[in-house]
């Protein structure tokens, strides 16, 4: 009897974190996405309060900030400013030459999506500033150079 109620809570959990997770892989009005590139982290002094990624879908790039859990009920004064798409000459550039899918996020504001980008052709990299209410992080993921490939995400 008890063994099954293990199994039973444990599979509730899995679906709890197969949930939240599948939640931040679909963009607004797109649904389905693909991540690119890496993910960076908003964080000071080791600690992380927010991951940042690039996806690609609906023949878009699109640019996701997600406030964690912990830091979100833990009552943190954060703000994520603002989140863009940044377009690249090339992977190697010192600055990007342009921005699309500017949004910008309101107080406490748990997750952030850009707006969909026609940057698939471009290399790109997500962009967000990240307030903790003491301090603003600029935060980006590297670049990712010519999304094209399987663009029909």
């Amino acid at each position: 009897m008890k063994r099954s109620a293990l199994i039973a809570a444990g599979a509730v959990l899995l679906g709890l974190v197969t949930a939240n997770n599948a939640l931040a892989e679909s963009a607004p009005g797109c649904g389905p996405v693909t991540q690119i590139g890496n993910t960076a982290y908003v964080g000071d002094h080791g600690q992380r309060w927010a991951s940042v990624k690039q996806f690609k879908g609906c023949g878009k790039n699109w640019a996701y900030v997600y406030t964690w859990t912990e830091t979100h009920n833990a009552g943190a004064p954060y703000t994520p400013e603002l989140i863009v798409i940044e377009k690249w000459a090339h992977k190697d550039a010192r600055e990007p030459y342009g921005h699309e899918g500017l949004k910008k996020g309101r107080y406490r504001q748990k997750e952030l999506w850009s707006g969909g980008a026609n940057t698939l052709d471009t290399c790109t990299s997500a962009y967000v500033e990240w307030n903790s209410g003491a301090q603003t992080y600029p935060v980006r993921t590297t670049s990712a150079a010519d999304t094209r490939a399987g663009a029909a995400s």
